[in-house]
Order: structure tokens, then C-alpha cells, then sequence
């Protein structure tokens, strides 16, 4: 896309190294929807979805309850 718009030409807008567009004034995006799409929000985490998270990604439970702090249903001992 951004080959296509020959941005940098055009607009002054190149990509760094990381693919960020600068400069981050330029930020901006094409919007797709749908009428009756919607939001929707997730409920918290419990402990026994942690306990298997963390198993998988190899990882105690302690600093999986670390990372997912924000989003768990308990308290973390």
C-alpha cells in the first residue's frame, strides 16, 4: 500500500526501520465495518485459565499473574 501511494513522494511520509510511519503526524488508517458489527468486552480471568496459560507458555504462576494483573478475577496469593 504504502508503495502503491508512493507516500514518501507524495506526502512526505516515509516507514522506519520498525515500520512506524514518520512523521506520527501522518498516522492514519482505513476503516472497515460492517452495520452490525459491535464492541464487545471479555470477562476477567480466573485462576484456573492462568494455571494453564502459564503451563503452556512455560512460565510460573506468579509471573503470569504479573503480567495479567489487569485482567484476572481473583486476588493472587
Amino acid at each position: 500500500m504504502f508503495k502503491l501511494l508512493d507516500a514518501e513522494q507524495n506526502a512526505g511520509v516515509r516507514l522506519t526501520e520498525s515500520f512506524a510511519m514518520y512523521p506520527t503526524a501522518a498516522v492514519s488508517g482505513w476503516y472497515f465495518s460492517h452495520p452490525d458489527a459491535h464492541y464487545f468486552g471479555i470477562g476477567k480471568i480466573d485462576k484456573d485459565q492462568v494455571e494453564d496459560y502459564a503451563a503452556r507458555k512455560g512460565m510460573g504462576l506468579g509471573e503470569m499473574e504479573k503480567w495479567l494483573s489487569p485482567n484476572l478475577g481473583y486476588e493472587p496469593t
